[in-house]
């Protein structure tokens, strides 16, 4: 089960918290390797490599890797009423929230008749990326095609891997999502040889390359996503999750469990990690794992999660070291029990979401929050955001000047031009002025 360190006593600080946290410790370098040679088979070989991967690694023999229109409504048809009324309110729920986040151009008026606008202009198509193995995500499929189409991208195509059981189709969940979204173009691929698909395109069954590949995945997908970087654009390399819990003795210790458990039944990798100022807390929360993990389904995957070098229990004397401790682990999903949330909460810089409240689960942003759920792991929120409409947009600045705004910058642009011994800079401005006959 999950192990307790009391780090009570210890001089833990913001500039050392970094090495009490919880981490996985494999190497990168055999799944670079791996998802190397498995992208260059299929830039290669086309269709014929991805076929012939599905077959190695899902176990199934794909006839047809573009799934057709008969097959995505036919999933739609045969979709349980509830799940399709649970997603129809988590698109509108995340549609509204997404559509809200996207930025407005702006203009900024220096002096009279000169200006910058900055803009915002979506990317021409999106790849998304919808995970299988362990569990199945039509959710996954709301939070990326969403986020894209409030962008305004004209062109998404999703990929999600081929499934025995489906006679290789993907799951028909994730299908039925697609088409209440209006996803026309889907592929039964999956892994680093659905990234390369996506980044270079397979010209024998008709797939574009795309501008953008999204969506979350093992750590085979995550490396061929930081392969494919500069050829595309990316989210970010979201691998197994993780949660981390600030917590004190205010905390409901069945509520901490159930939310660690949450997490922990997505993969044998999943990282959970509670810190807390409270030892009673943190021991009541172990009795708590102990019971609940006995009866949850995900037994086994949920006990290796728990009790892996990713996952602990840290009781620290302050809530200070609490929130220096969380900023270090940089979690993909941070949950906020004190008394005082604001005190806390003010003071996080880094994680992919949060989550303030003993009512605001993770699991309520996994599907109906309406925020994303599809967020940086690994330590990824110290330096990038999670996903939204803004990972398919890119800022353009549109910049406008008439002869007299340019007049009135003229000499510090001559006078920079020659500092930096580019007088030829300079020219392209007295020039227009000189022909004009004014120099």
């Amino acid at each position: 089960m999950i192990r307790l360190e009391d780090l009570r006593g210890v001089a833990l600080t913001a500039q050392n918290a970094h090495g009490f946290v919880p981490r996985v410790t494999l190497g990168r370098a055999e799944v670079d390797s791996t998802v190397v040679e498995l992208m260059a088979e299929v830039t290669r070989d086309g269709s014929i490599a991805l076929k012939r991967h599905a077959l190695a690694f899902d176990g199934v023999e794909v006839a047809d890797l573009r799934v057709t229109a008969a097959g995505l409504k036919g999933a739609l048809s045969g979709l349980d009423k509830d799940v399709r009324a649970a997603l129809e309110e988590s698109i509108r729920r995340v549609r509204a929230a997404s559509e809200d986040a996207v930025p407005r151009s702006t203009t900024t008026t220096y002096n009279a008749g000169g200006s910058v606008t900055t803009r915002y202009v979506p990317v021409d198509r999106a790849g998304v990326y919808v995970p299988g193995g362990k569990a199945v995500y039509p959710s996954s499929v709301v939070m990326n095609v969403v986020a894209a189409q409030a962008a305004g991208v004209p062109d998404i195509v999703v990929v999600s891997p081929a499934q025995q059981e489906f006679g290789g189709l993907p799951h028909p969940t994730i299908l039925a999502a697609a088409e209440l979204l209006g996803i026309t173009e889907v592929y039964a691929m999956g892994g680093a040889s659905a990234i390369a698909a996506l980044a270079w395109g397979v010209p024998d069954i008709g797939l574009e390359a795309v501008s953008v590949i999204t969506g979350p995945g093992n750590r085979y997908v995550a490396a061929a996503k930081r392969q494919v970087t500069g050829q595309v654009g990316i989210d970010s390399e979201a691998g197994p999750t993780e949660i981390g819990i600030i917590a004190d003795e205010t905390a409901h210790p069945e509520f901490v469990a159930a939310d660690l458990v949450s997490q922990a039944e997505h993969d044998e990798l999943a990282s959970a990690v509670l810190m807390t100022t409270s030892m009673e807390l943190a021991t009541r929360v172990q009795a708590a794992l102990t019971r609940q993990v006995s009866q949850t389904h995900h037994n086994d995957r949920v006990t290796a999660a728990l009790g892996g070098e990713q996952s602990a229990i840290l009781v620290v004397d302050t809530l200070t070291q609490a929130v220096d401790v969380a900023n270090a682990l940089a979690a993909e999903h941070l949950e906020i029990m004190v008394e005082n949330p604001d005190d806390v909460l003010r003071n996080i810089r880094h994680a992919g979401a949060i989550f303030v409240g003993d009512y605001t689960p993770v699991s309520a942003g996994d599907y109906l929050a309406g925020s994303n759920h599809v967020l940086p792991t690994a330590g990824g929120a110290r330096f990038t955001s999670g996903l939204s409409p803004l990972t398919f947009l890119r800022s353009q600045q549109v910049v406008e000047y008439d002869k007299a705004a340019l007049g009135h910058i003229a000499d510090s642009i001559v006078a920079l031009a020659r500092a930096e011994n580019l007088p030829a800079h300079g020219d392209a401005v007295t020039t227009r002025f000189i022909e004009a006959g004014e120099l």
